[in-house]
């Protein structure tokens, strides 16, 4: 789903794309949001829910820089 901003084009991924993406259940990805260590869900409807594209991928950047670190 894309959404346009002016020129800014902000896509909502869908919970089965988010669950593809970073390789976690549901369950998880909820314990993550609750905890806040994972980008809040959009309410996009009131039996339906997305994240933005963008800051997943920012949380998956994260995630990539941190193995580059050495301990």
């Amino acid at each position: 789903m894309l959404f346009y901003h002016g020129e800014i084009v902000m896509r909502i991924l869908s919970k089965r794309q988010v669950k593809e993406l970073v390789l976690y259940s549901p369950q998880h990805i909820a314990r993550l949001e609750k905890a806040g260590l994972f980008p809040k869900r959009v309410q996009l409807g009131p039996n339906r829910v997305g994240w933005l594209e963008s800051e997943v991928l920012d949380w998956l950047e994260e995630r990539l820089a941190r193995r580059e670190v050495p301990n």
